[in-house]
């Protein structure tokens, strides 16, 4: 009979009120004495679970919740040599596409038991080197980056550090296994051509600054190459470059078109200055495509409603996110992951775009 009581579930109202006084201060051991259990099999019970029996499980779980206890992270780290949280430096968060990729990273983690602490660097290197030296000065077990240029002291610091990583929203087959997301000059390859084929012969550019950002350097450099192999370029006067605002896209939409011969098709180097860019023609009582056709990369849900939907380059950001993830706790587990590490960026033609003038 003693035996059989003692492998009933414990209550929180068995709990001596004693032990409940002063929780705040609550530990292991104040846990394992109020569910009558080891320390040891409190511990296996938090990080081991499956090893743990059905009551014994239960019974702790109601001494934790009595108690208030929240597990010590610094110990269980030191125990264990991992604290369970990946730190990711983007170059901003409040961008469709990292937007969207962060919401998928900390679900696909957080189904591992793994915390998402988050960082943003404004495309600054310095920046980027010094959160991302708090990340492992912190303890985090692994790291998440956007693109492949970084500060040059950040690679010997991960190297010397041991730390797993992986790059997003960029793929280089000749770095296959460290970057997880589109081949960005292939991309405006595609975009370029499409336009080309239809006719187009002028082009402007409005181009995302590529300062620090090496993905903006491989579109313009998509475009380029796709335009060189028909034996054409993007004249002086064409060109422009801005960061990721609508005005700047207004404005600057505005000083190509002032040119002459002007542009008949205009490719904005992302979202916002697609946006922008449309906004002004219409503005300036353009009819689009009639007169002028402008297509974008990236595809926020703006770019589907406006009086003119924009022709644009989509990327699966959040499935860059969740794949970026997997990847990155396959590689803390010591094990393989054989999610495709190329995202396949897609051609979404809308009304902005079409032949140039007749004229």
């Amino acid at each position: 009979m003693a035996r059989g009581k003692t492998a009933q579930t414990r209550t929180e109202a068995e709990i001596p009120p004693a032990m409940l006084e002063g929780s705040r201060t609550v530990g292991l051991r104040e846990v394992a004495r109020a569910a009558g259990v080891s320390t040891a099999t409190v511990s296996r019970a938090i990080n081991t679970p499956d090893v743990v029996s059905a009551d014994l499980r239960e019974r702790i779980a109601v001494a934790v919740k009595a108690l208030g206890w929240v597990p010590d992270g610094a110990a269980r780290a030191l125990s264990t040599r991992r604290s369970q949280t990946i730190g990711a430096v983007f170059p901003a968060l409040s961008v469709g596409d990292f937007a969207h990729a962060t919401q998928a990273i900390q679900s696909e983690l957080s189904l591992s038991g793994y915390t998402l602490l988050l960082a943003c660097s404004d495309y600054d290197s310095d920046l980027e080197l010094r959160q991302v030296r708090k990340f492992v000065e912190r303890g985090v077990d692994g790291l998440m980056l956007v693109g492949q240029a970084h500060h040059p002291d950040l690679a010997p610091l991960l190297a010397q550090r041991q730390m797993p990583f992986v790059n997003t929203f960029v793929y280089d087959p000749q770095t296959h296994g460290t970057c997880v997301g589109p081949d960005n000059r292939k991309a405006l390859m595609m975009m370029t051509d499409y336009l080309a084929d239809l006719g187009h012969v002028r082009f402007g550019v409005i181009a995302q600054s590529t300062r620090n950002n090496d993905r903006a350097s491989a579109r313009l450099d998509g475009v380029r190459d796709a335009l060189s192999l028909r034996g054409l370029a993007v004249r002086p006067q064409h060109f422009a470059t801005g960061e990721w605002s609508i005005a700047e896209g207004r404005s600057l939409l505005r000083a190509l078109l002032q040119t002459n011969p002007k542009p008949t098709a205009i490719i904005c180097g992302n979202a916002h200055l697609a946006v922008g860019a449309v906004l002004e023609a219409l503005a300036m009582g353009l009819r689009l495509p009639d007169d002028l056709s402008i297509v974008g990369y990236d595809d926020i849900e703006i770019m589907s409603h406006l009086p003119v939907p924009v022709t644009t380059v989509r990327v699966p950001s959040a499935e860059i996110g969740r794949i970026a993830a997997r990847v990155l706790i396959a590689r803390l587990e010591g094990r393989s992951c054989s999610a495709p590490l190329e995202a396949q960026a897609e051609l979404v033609i809308r009304a902005s775009s079409g032949p140039p003038p007749a004229t």
